[in-house]
């Protein structure tokens, strides 16, 4: 919510002891010093950050050296917490990370002022000691571009030079100085555009957007690691399908991620056509975030003990941000159904086996994304290839057998699975939304029953594959995994007991069919 801010308001904003230790050294060298950035701009939509960027005409090392040396001359407000100082001397740059007692783990970059000139296949710049004006004409967008001045003579003076206040209180996204030269000298702004429109739920400016479309093919010299950074910002949004709806309309999703992109439109074939696959995607991630909000909002509503209490096998943290790549996961559910799509002259369009091509297509993208490929690869693998079991289960009946294998598959990401199954049912009509998702009640409760008699999330077979080798006289062989799997697909299907005794009996018979004798009973 933005709310105009007189220069005596914003210096009741700044009585953070640290602005005041800024403008004592400052002021002791003689030198301008402004918060810069973020900071801010969130001052104004009134939203508390403890990130502090920091411009000052001359060193931004030496002026950070000497905030640290104060921070550390004070009694501190954690006991042997001191400041902690990091200098980037190629960058010019340093940090000073320190605790406040009120505000926790607070952070606060230097920089000197620069003015930058680009050569036209590199986004690092030729960097020169400049001005504050040098500095904010080479920022990306007018509502990043606003400074408040720390010196005492100006203290709380605001700086604004490219009217960002105004596009603030309008909801706007523009560039301070021609679009094309700030996309074309640093493309990443593009993303970070795109990044700050979504997040803040702004309108980019035809000017600026037509300049982002224009400016396009230079994202290719932008390092992956670079872009994956704004796309996780953009997941990490309320409402990231504006965002992703934005990169498709400007070109940018053709160059980032294409097999999103060929999801995109409608193909009309004897009068029958299939869904907008990308405009389908884009909605189930939205009612991902939606229930992940309400989930949040329900658990931060339930007692304190009674939340502390629960154990339901998904208590212990997780390797990694599951409410991250979930959202990740429903970006690339229906990956598949680019290249499985066929036509039926019975019943129209296919897309038959698209969760399982899906899923070969993810190691391909995350590679490419540079997102990380160990646990976080895998569990959006297991959502691409899972996400039709449990609509399958819905549509064409529950039985315990079919609920006992989702549960051994999804393990402990069975909540997850079931997150995004109800996100994906987006028909706009009503009374089909209504009946899967009360067909997804009951397999929920079937699920908890069956749970709460054997943990099949977590669970393994009572025999394993040392003492059936043990037990039938075999070395590391194809009879081996014959038996495990018959062993898993019994208790699984209900035809044997999930005990020791049942599974024992059940493998002496098996055996015995494939010519095997028990040879040490143990």
């Amino acid at each position: 919510m933005f709310k105009k801010l007189t220069q005596n308001e914003i210096i009741c904003h700044l009585q953070l002891p640290i602005f005041r230790i800024i403008q004592e050294e400052a002021d002791a060298l003689d030198r301008e010093c402004y918060v810069v950035g973020g900071f801010v701009r969130d001052l104004f939509i009134d939203r508390p950050s403890k990130d502090i960027d920091c411009v000052t005409v001359g060193s931004g090392i030496e002026l950070a050296q000497r905030v640290a040396k104060r921070l550390n001359e004070q009694p501190s407000d954690r006991k042997g917490q001191k400041a902690h100082l990091s200098i980037f001397r190629n960058f010019g740059t340093a940090q000073v990370k320190y605790y406040s007692r009120r505000h926790g783990l607070m952070e606060v970059e230097f920089v000197g002022a620069r003015k930058e000139s680009y050569s036209h296949d590199s986004r690092k710049p030729v960097v020169e000691d400049g001005t504050l004006e040098d500095d904010q004409n080479r920022r990306d967008l007018t509502i990043n571009d606003m400074a408040i001045c720390l010196n005492q003579q100006h203290f709380g003076e605001l700086i604004d030079p490219f009217g960002g206040m105004q596009d603030l209180e309008a909801g706007l996204i523009r560039t301070p100085l021609d679009p094309d030269i700030t996309f074309s000298d640093d493309p990443l702004r593009m993303l970070r555009a795109i990044r700050f429109a979504c997040r803040f739920d702004f309108k980019i400016v035809p000017e600026t957007f037509e300049a982002i479309a224009r400016n396009r093919e230079r994202i290719k010299i932008i390092s992956a690691e670079r872009i994956i950074e704004e796309l996780n910002k953009i997941m990490l949004c309320d409402k990231p399908s504006t965002g992703w709806a934005q990169l498709q309309r400007c070109g940018l999703l053709q160059i980032i991620l294409p097999e999103l992109q060929a999801l995109s439109g409608i193909e009309t074939k004897e009068g029958r056509g299939h869904k907008d696959n990308f405009v389908h995607t884009i909605t189930v991630l939205d009612n991902v975030v939606r229930a992940q909000a309400e989930k949040e909002k329900l658990e931060a509503a339930q007692p304190k003990e009674q939340s502390e209490g629960k154990d339901n096998g998904n208590n212990a943290a997780p390797q990694f941000d599951k409410r991250l790549y979930l959202r990740w996961a429903a970006l690339m559910h229906d990956l598949g159904k680019a290249r499985a799509k066929a036509w039926d002259d019975k019943i129209g369009w296919t897309f038959h086996n698209h969760d399982y091509l899906g899923e070969r297509m993810v190691p391909g993208i995350f590679r490419r994304l540079k997102l990380p490929l160990g646990a976080e690869e895998k569990f959006v693998q297991k959502m691409v290839r899972m996400h039709m079991r449990p609509i399958n289960l819905a549509e064409d009946g529950i039985t315990d057998s079919a609920i006992r294998r989702v549960l051994f598959e999804a393990g402990d990401d069975i909540d997850e699975l079931m997150t995004l199954c109800e996100a994906d049912i987006t028909s706009k009509i009503a009374e089909k939304v209504r009946r899967f998702l009360d067909n997804f009640k009951i397999v929920r409760q079937k699920m908890a029953e069956i749970q709460a008699k054997d943990d099949y999330r977590n669970w393994t077979p009572p025999i394993d594959g040392i003492e059936i080798m043990q037990r039938y006289g075999l070395t590391p062989s194809k009879p081996v995994g014959i038996l495990r799997e018959a062993q898993k697909d019994a208790i699984l299907d209900g035809e044997c007991d999930n005990t020791r005794e049942a599974a024992l009996a059940f493998l002496d018979k098996t055996a015995a069919e494939m010519g095997l004798t028990v040879v040490n009973k143990g």
